[in-house]
């Protein structure tokens, strides 16, 4: 693993304040409440009666009783959303479904104290790798388009996941985890008030699969975050989050059909492989002004490269259906910068219980991506990709480019009367691509400057009963501008890609009955144009070009019931279609058809049970259910059977049950996992290969064995 190399970072200063109430006032009156608090609507405190959208949270505690070894055992508790990896092979690599089929494009947001990790238009979905867990406080998801305070990326969903504060005298812990999928991690933290103004979490990780179930899917990763608090004053507060990562793994690729069915486990890659290295600081300066005004300078520098020998280009040449034993890759390297800046400004007014947002940003991030030829060498025998050659300078893309993003937005909430809370909020992006073919007259296409631009509303309404009782409304437009590295490799007058665009209309409610009974639904009608889609070109070639309309329409719930202080049942689900409007591929109309790997059904069951003892001893046991209804994986009618007869691929879904359970005594923890409890076959993800004529599947995990333990000071 590469080293980390220091470099000097000049800290934006900055201003924050709370107005009317303290966060920690607005925490008690939010426990009276029995309500939760989140900050991801709109980058401040809200309570979720103020929301005029469908958010889910993870609290302190569900993440400490999860013990997950993966961001995906978290988020996939939240109704409607479906992080689809492999627990025994893709080491993080992952698809996303929220409100959409399961893929990488851009339509979720990953966010960082509120803050966007990766830069728009650089494939943000690898940022999830940038990750450090540990650090993890809490997490928020708002579903559906947040654009009008995000920007562009923010369609399906928003994840934003809040780093734990200093605590308040010196803590920590180490901890050591282990499962027969060829993991171990290890992970330690520490926190302390060091001063009455200084404050510092430190948290990092280690982890490794080494000779795991399925072939060629070692990896190592080391994560470190470090955040500093200092108080200048009771007024003027200081925040700083470093985040460092070094990560590699292998690139096990998918299955075919007769593997998977037959349990054959055995990778046809060799040398495939994904290494990234990222650095991120950003910085924050709390201001209190006064009751009614607060603002907030932010400044973020990220520094991150990824190099690739990826499974999914590689393709192997047949002759009559046989292979001839050689084929083609590509090596590609992806390295950028950022520097950005962000100012936000809220104002209390004193009539209606009314506010305004008004905030600017500005996100400047060069970006260097080359990507060359390999020579593959195939073994006919077995299908298996066993050496390559570079063929150095033979470039597929070379270029440079400045993506300036710069934006400005506002958000005004009012309460005409108190039961009733009317937000409306207006954002302006404005995108330029500064490209420089660094091949120019060998291969890409010309230098060129693009813009795109696109202003964002949002319109919404919250009606609250009483304290427990709540419902909403909201209408709201989604964004987002071609990635950089897919706008320049496809280019052409047939691909030329066009952003795309997103109207989105939901109604919800929510019902608490304090400590017994907690119910969140959402209805809702995502349509939209220009939808970004992966189809295979002549040469079994992944290519990215627009749908003409799509629409994903459903409905999402949430329910958490207390029978007893020490049970809890807790389920969460939905229901979604997802159809191609208006499509055509290769002159076929798809126009009114299910669109491809999306599952109409999603689910997840907690059955837990808590007990706590006198003398510091207790445990906790959880049952969970992971379901994932069948969904076609090619276009619907796309199989010609030679006969005048047409068929859709599909995969039949699966249902997965997991165990965990967790004994803690004083400052000790240990646990155990068992996944896959009746060692069910099924794909994290499956797709169909119309030049196979068959389905490949991403592998889930067969039954294993996780193992933790914890020493808490």
């Amino acid at each position: 693993m590469k080293n980390i190399s220091a470099f000097a970072i000049a800290l934006f200063i900055g201003v924050y304040s709370y107005a009317q109430q303290s966060y920690e006032e607005k925490v008690a009156d939010s426990v009276a409440l029995d309500e939760v608090l989140v900050t991801s609507a709109s980058r401040e405190i809200q309570k979720r009666s103020e929301v005029p959208g469908s958010i889910a949270t993870l609290n302190a505690k569900s993440i400490k009783e999860t013990k997950a070894f993966g961001i995906d055992q978290l988020v996939n508790q939240v109704p409607g959303v479906f992080m689809s990896t492999s627990r025994a092979a893709s080491n993080e690599q992952h698809f996303m479904a929220v409100r959409s089929p399961i893929s990488t494009k851009a339509l979720f947001l990953y966010l960082e104290d509120g803050l966007q990790i990766r830069p728009t238009s650089v494939f943000n979905h690898n940022a999830l790798l940038e990750m450090n867990d540990v650090s993890f406080g809490r997490i928020e998801v708002l579903k559906g388009p947040a654009s009008s305070i995000y920007g562009s990326e923010a369609i399906g969903g928003s994840f934003n996941f809040i780093t734990k504060n200093p605590t308040e005298k010196l803590s920590g812990s180490i901890g050591f985890q282990t499962n027969d999928l060829g993991l171990t991690r290890y992970e330690f933290e520490i926190s302390d008030q060091v001063s009455d103004k200084l404050g510092f979490y430190l948290g990092g990780q280690y982890g490794q699969r080494e000779d795991g179930l399925i072939e060629h899917s070692d990896y190592e990763k080391l994560a470190v975050t470090l955040k500093t608090v200092y108080e200048f004053s009771p007024t003027i507060k200081w925040t700083t989050v470093f985040d460092i990562v070094d990560y590699r793994s292998d690139m096990t690729g998918s299955l075919s059909e007769n593997d998977f069915n037959g349990g054959n486990f055995e990778s046809d890659q060799t040398f495939t492989e994904r290494e990234a290295i990222s650095f991120r600081v950003r910085s924050t300066v709390d201001k209190f002004w006064d009751d009614t005004n607060k603002t907030s300078f932010n400044f973020i520098v990220r520094d991150n490269r990824m190099d690739q020998n990826p499974s999914y280009r590689i393709r192997q040449f047949r002759n009559q259906g046989q292979l001839t034993g050689l084929g083609s890759g590509e090596l590609n390297s992806n390295r950028f910068k950022s520097f950005v800046g962000l100012v936000q400004h809220k104002l209390d007014f004193s009539f209606a219980n009314s506010s305004l947002i008004l905030g600017a940003t500005a996100d400047y991030s060069p970006q260097d991506y080359s990507a060359e030829t390999l020579d593959i060498i195939v073994d006919p025998d077995t299908g298996r990709n066993i050496d390559f050659t570079l063929n150095s300078g033979d470039f597929i893309l070379n270029y440079e480019a400045n993506i300036f993003n710069y934006a400005s937005f506002l958000q005004y909430e009012i309460s005409p009367i108190d039961a009733l809370k009317v937000t409306a909020a207006l954002r302006y992006d404005g995108f330029e691509y500064d490209y420089n073919n660094l091949a120019d007259g060998i291969v890409g296409v010309d230098d060129a400057v693009d813009n795109f631009n696109n202003l964002t509303p949002k319109l919404g309404a919250n009606y609250n009963f009483n304290t427990k009782t709540g419902i909403y409304a909201n209408y709201s437009q989604g964004f987002t501008p071609p990635q950089v590295s897919t706008l320049y490799r496809n280019r052409n007058e047939l691909r030329g890609i066009k952003p795309s665009r997103y109207n989105n209309y939901e109604l919800g409610g929510y019902f608490t009955v304090p400590s017994k009974l907690k119910v969140d639904a959402a209805i809702y009608v995502l349509e939209g144009e220009n939808t970004l889609i992966t189809l295979r070109d002549e040469n079994d070639q992944f290519f990215n070009t627009n749908a003409g309309k799509t629409r994903s329409y459903g409905v999402e719930y949430g329910v958490t019931w207390y029978p007893t202080k020490e049970l809890s049942l807790t389920h969460n689900g939905s229901y979604a279609m997802h159809r191609y409007v208006e499509f055509f591929d290769s002159g076929i109309d798809y126009s009114d058809t299910d669109r491809e790997t999306a599952p109409n059904l999603l689910g997840t069951s907690l059955l837990t049970y808590r007990k706590d003892f006198e003398n510091h001893f207790g445990f906790n046991v959880t049952a969970e259910h992971e379901l994932v209804g069948s969904y076609n994986t090619s276009f619907e009618n796309q199989i010609d059977n030679q006969d005048g007869t047409f068929e859709t691929a599909e995969y039949d879904g699966h249902s997965v049950f997991n165990l965990r359970t967790t004994i803690y005594y004083k400052s000790f923890e240990i646990w155990g996992h068992a996944l896959n409890v009746f060692d069910e076959l099924y794909a994290a993800r499956a797709s169909f290969n119309r030049f196979r004529g068959e389905n490949s599947f991403t592998i889930g995990n067969p039954r294993a064995f996780h193992f933790g333990a914890k020493y808490n000071f």
